[in-house]
């Protein structure tokens, strides 16, 4: 570290400068989003709770799932909509590091309970009359324990370790939020043995949930095609495409974003993908489990009826 460089106390972003006319415009449409996920994510959570047809392993992971996503959209985008509405867009390196804690834990939690997620499905389809000894309570507990345990101490230890750097200079993020690549950029001391860990991290805990996932649904797979009816076929097959769409959502984005080379980044791609997996896809899971859930269709028409009839004098 050169001696006129002084540290630094807070970051500034860059992300939408480029952008200024077009900022009014950009937080109606991200906050609509914002409502929307947490409208949605909030009504199937309360469906859930109120039916106690849905309380089986498959929908508490689904409460899991949508508690996190709401935690998840939360990290970033209600700082994203100030900083919309405002001329400096800065952030002070402790809130920076707070954000990064939280965004990463959930993330990181995010791959783990898909994969529980996918054993529940594997045990369903391919295990049937033993699904209620396999999935007992306990099971379900001790997988959505261990999901968020790996979250946070993976993450935590990681972004400890990041916060370690001493950052200086112009402090600017080429980013809306605090991302892990963007803030390591601005360390003022050589990065490339943490971005080597960093990105082998990524690829170990990225990808082992992944492989898990895909190996549940090849003998998913393997035990459809044996069924003999097409419609047994078909009704087993509905059970998973909900979760292979988000599945394909999260991690389409997720490999795209932490396990491309160093020299394929850029902060134009960053962005992009970034506002898949902290905007759109959060926005998208409550979309995707209410219209291809046929059960959850089911009873949320049911309480909507019950509704209607109470207020029929």
């Amino acid at each position: 570290m050169s001696g006129n460089q002084s540290l630094c106390t807070h970051f500034t972003f860059v992300a939408f400068s480029s952008l200024a006319e077009l900022q009014p415009v950009l937080f109606v449409v991200f906050l609509t989003i914002y409502l929307f996920t947490m409208g949605g994510n909030l009504l199937i959570i309360g469906l859930i709770w109120g039916t106690p047809s849905l309380h089986t392993p498959m929908y508490f992971f689904l409460v899991n799932l949508s508690f996190l996503e709401m935690c998840y959209i939360t990290s970033v985008v209600p700082q994203m909509l100030v900083h919309l509405l405002v001329e400096i867009k800065i952030i002070s390196v402790a809130r920076c590091a707070a954000q990064m804690y939280v965004f990463s834990i959930l993330g990181l939690t995010e791959c783990c309970l898909l994969a529980a997620m996918a054993y529940d499905r594997f045990v369903a389809i391919c295990h049937p009359l033993h699904y209620s000894l396999l999935m007992g309570p306990g099971v379900c507990l001790k997988l959505a324990a261990a999901s968020w345990t790996t979250g946070v101490v993976v993450e935590s230890v990681q972004t400890t370790w990041i916060f370690t750097l001493p950052f200086c200079g112009t402090g600017r993020i080429q980013h809306f939020f605090c991302d892990i690549m963007p803030v390591v950029k601005l360390a003022c001391v050589d990065t490339s043995h943490n971005e080597t860990t960093l990105f082998a991290i990524s690829v170990l805990f990225i990808m082992t949930p992944c492989v898990l996932i895909l190996c549940s649904y090849v003998r998913i797979l393997v035990t459809i095609l044996r069924i003999p009816s097409a419609t047994g076929r078909s009704k087993a097959f509905s059970t998973c495409s909900s979760h292979i769409l988000v599945v394909s959502l999260f991690y389409g984005t997720a490999l795209f974003t932490y396990l491309q080379p160093k020299a394929a980044h850029t902060p134009e791609t960053d962005k992009a993908t970034a506002l898949m997996y902290t905007v759109v896809t959060p926005a998208l899971n409550p979309v995707i489990y209410t219209l291809r859930n046929k059960e959850v269709k089911e009873a949320f028409q049911r309480i909507t009826l019950r509704s209607t009839l109470r207020l029929t004098p």
